[in-house]
């Protein structure tokens, strides 16, 4: 790779959507792009629709343990390697699926999301900006919303 001049025209993205994605595993493999000559990396994360082709709402606490992972790997990385963060929000999982987790029941999720990655983290404080921002009584993470 060093060689073909790839790592100079290209930045690779890293795709995980898990709950429990492999933090140490994945700094490992930013360390083997860096050797191969990639200066800049990017996660790829999931806020709605990664969690099964025949969901219908959108499980919160699922994508929020996905991107305090993501900063941990972040955490975990050369400062200066990570370029950015792409947000995917999947509506189905092939052109000939019905669709899953339309945007409506996930603007929830891709807010707890947002706020936790523009705080470095998830806390009571950033739980209750939500609740403010989209004008709710009672954010829930851990079952569906209601």
């Amino acid at each position: 790779l060093s060689e073909s001049g790839v790592p100079q025209l290209v930045q690779p993205m890293i795709w995980d959507y898990a709950a429990d994605l492999d933090v140490e595993g994945k700094v490992h493999l930013i360390e083997k792009y860096r050797r191969c000559g990639f200066s800049k990396v990017w996660f790829a994360s999931a806020f709605k629709g990664a969690t099964g082709v025949n969901q219908s709402l959108t499980l919160i606490g699922h994508h929020l343990k996905n991107h305090l992972q993501w900063l941990e790997v972040a955490s975990s990385s050369p400062a200066d390697v990570l370029e950015g963060i792409a947000l995917t929000g999947w509506q189905r999982y092939d052109h000939f699926s019905v669709l899953c987790e339309l945007l409506p029941v996930a603007i929830p999720s891709l807010a707890v999301c947002l706020q936790a990655l523009k705080n470095g983290g998830y806390s009571e404080k950033v739980k209750e900006n939500v609740e403010k921002l989209l004008g709710m009584s009672n954010l829930e993470t851990d079952t569906f919303m209601r």
